[in-house]
């Protein structure tokens, strides 16, 4: 069966791109509010005849607060960015650039051992993109004929 082994090995690489997604999905940050706790916990066992050690690490943990405080409001703001994403012409581009990169695959030697697996996954990428773009348009067509029926429902401005 060198077909079947062919398939697999031309697999491959879309195979490892996917866990690779998994994995880089599954990696956890270190956890910086239990170091400051820890920290925090650190700073009360600190004799008081060192004022100047308890100063730094004061300071170390103010630092690192202050950086959880900014890194928070940035990710609210990348999530409130991306929540507000309706779609526009990047979404026709990328569906047209994998509609010819699907035709220019076509043509393509088809006695390459992972010529079918990109194939297909070409057509699913080209499907998948197509649906964000009728998305985009239609969401785009529905705003044009909002805007449009409210502007002949007003009344003149100077009536």
């Amino acid at each position: 069966m060198p077909g079947i082994a062919e398939l697999a090995l031309g697999a491959a690489p879309i195979a490892g791109g996917a866990l690779l997604g998994v994995a880089a999905g599954n990696l956890k940050p270190p956890d910086v509010r239990g170091n400051i706790a820890k920290d925090m916990d650190l700073l009360e066992r600190i004799p008081d005849d060192r004022p100047e050690l308890k100063a730094r690490l004061k300071e170390s943990i103010d630092r690192r607060i202050d950086s959880l405080i900014k890194a928070d409001e940035r990710s609210r703001e990348i999530r409130i960015a991306a929540m507000s994403y309706t779609g526009n012409w990047r979404d026709i581009v990328v569906f047209i650039c994998a509609i010819l990169f699907t035709i220019v695959w076509w043509n393509v030697s088809h006695s390459r051992a992972n010529w079918l697996v990109m194939f297909i996954v070409m057509i699913i990428v080209s499907v998948m993109a197509g649906i964000y773009a009728g998305r985009g348009l239609l969401r785009a067509i529905t705003r044009f004929r909002r805007s449009n029926d409210a502007d002949e429902q007003s009344p003149p401005a100077d009536a």
